[in-house]
């Protein structure tokens, strides 16, 4: 049985609003397709540690929120820099949402994701 999924545009004004509520600020910086449209978050931590996240769909799990891009050096999910990563992926998909959101803390983002999963 499929399961019913918000139209992306619906998740993405969640994000804005969500993020705004918490004293962050939510910016887009591509729009893709409004209906089925993968979606890229930047996180900035008031202006440092930088990741990016994507939503991935388990073939018989939910969707979960996984981290595809972090500036710290040591990480498993680095390949290049961030614009680089989202240069490809923008390759990959043109229908692809690119959203920043900037906030306060670490603990402050996880529970903006943690409402739009």
């Amino acid at each position: 049985m499929i399961e019913p999924r918000l139209a992306t545009h619906v998740r993405i004004e969640a994000l804005k609003r969500l993020t705004a509520a918490s004293g962050g600020f939510a910016t887009i910086i591509a729009k893709g397709d409004p209906v089925s449209g993968a979606i890229l978050i930047a996180r900035t931590v008031r202006g440092q540690d930088n990741a990016l996240f994507e939503l991935f769909r388990g073939l018989d799990g939910p969707a979960e929120w996984q981290e595809v891009w972090s500036d710290d050096s040591g990480s498993l999910a680095r390949q290049g820099s961030m614009a680089e990563y989202v240069e490809r992926r923008r390759l990959r998909d043109a229908d692809l949402w690119i959203i920043e959101l900037d906030v306060a803390s670490r603990a402050q983002f996880n529970a903006i994701m943690g409402q739009t999963s």
